[in-house]
């Protein structure tokens, strides 16, 4: 809760009042296509996720980065792109998630962009396997601006960690966020806040006890236990805990699986921001990991127009009169 908060108050520092009626828009023509099931879109994308590559030293098995089985191009975001991006949306962008796919700092050129965005002042996160997060780099992150560092662990020992985490090394990833967690105390900085996400699998449910232990000892900020998202999950994986209250899914009879929630034909996250990747194409969801549904290309338009599209219009009115069509919808949470 103590993370929560220090986290909001630094959110709430990089609002504008542009920003605060922006994201009222928002909400109310979100509640308003509900109540009408036609899409109305009155205010801009107050949050976007950004990607900074596709590449990943790591093969995790329900990850296409991991796996090397995207449908689409591959590569590193440019700067210059990158810049672009920033300068059309920050007098109505308000938390910018650097990261899509792929490890952000295989990008070379990654905390230059953090600090743009910082200095262009938008709240920015990013995610990572904290396999680069030596001392020098810890000292670059810590003065680059970022906000939140999210750090993907998943075992408390090498054995259940590499079942994921494949390619993984345990040892070094602790020792990053003991580098990091000290090189912040010396600077004495509170920023960024570091956010612990455990994947819970049936590989590793059993060391939760264990993880909280070893979280509360290094000073994380913060611990998240997260539901796996499983790609054929109809036909259950040992993935799934036994726990069903960390899965995402639940018996379904004749050893199918199911989607614990309703699919409902309502998503906030249309109205509320996008996802460039890499090249500049604009997705309406981190669902969409393959590009399969193009809004528009920041190449050849700006993001204003894309976001009030024909496309994206026609996106969201599906949404909206049956969202069991849209196939990326199929194993979704929201």
């Amino acid at each position: 809760m103590k993370n929560q908060w220090i986290t909001a108050k630094a959110f709430i520092s990089y609002l504008t009042l542009q920003k605060v009626w922006n994201y009222l828009l928002l909400q109310l023509s979100f509640q308003l296509s509900r109540w009408f099931q036609k899409p109305l879109i009155w205010g801009k994308a107050t949050t976007l996720s950004i990607e900074p590559t596709t590449s990943c030293n790591l093969r995790c098995p329900e990850c296409p980065s991991g796996l090397r089985s995207f449908t689409r191009p591959t590569g590193m975001l440019q700067e210059q792109l990158f810049e672009k991006v920033i300068l059309q949306t920050k007098s109505h962008l308000s938390w910018l998630h650097l990261y899509f796919q792929g490890e952000p700092f295989l990008n070379p050129r990654f905390l230059e962009m953090v600090r743009f965005a910082d200095q262009n002042k938008i709240f920015t996160s990013t995610s990572t396997n904290a396999h680069y997060l030596d001392e020098k780099k810890v000292k670059a992150i810590i003065t680059s601006g970022l906000k939140q560092l999210i750090v993907s662990m998943d075992g408390i020992t090498q054995e259940i960690y590499e079942q994921y985490r494949i390619g993984g090394n345990l040892e070094k990833v602790q020792e990053g966020i003991k580098i990091f967690i000290s090189e912040r105390e010396k600077s004495k900085s509170q920023f960024p806040r570091v956010v612990l996400q455990f994947l819970v699998t049936g590989q590793n449910e059993q060391q939760i006890p264990a993880l909280k232990q070893w979280a509360k000892e290094m000073k994380v900020d913060e611990l998240q236990l997260k539901t796996t998202q499983i790609y054929d999950f109809e036909n259950g994986s040992d993935l799934i805990p036994s726990d069903l209250g960390y899965s995402r899914y639940a018996p379904a009879g004749n050893g199918k699986w199911k989607l614990k929630k309703k699919l409902e034909n309502k998503c906030w996250r249309m109205w509320q921001g996008a996802v460039v990747t890499w090249d500049g194409k604009v997705v309406p969801c981190c669902f969409d990991k393959n590009a399969e549904h193009v809004m528009g290309e920041l190449s050849t338009q700006p993001f204003r127009d894309i976001w009030k599209s024909n496309s994206y219009q026609l996106f969201r009115n599906q949404l909206l009169l049956d969202r069991s069509q849209i196939e990326i919808c199929k194993n979704c949470t929201e």
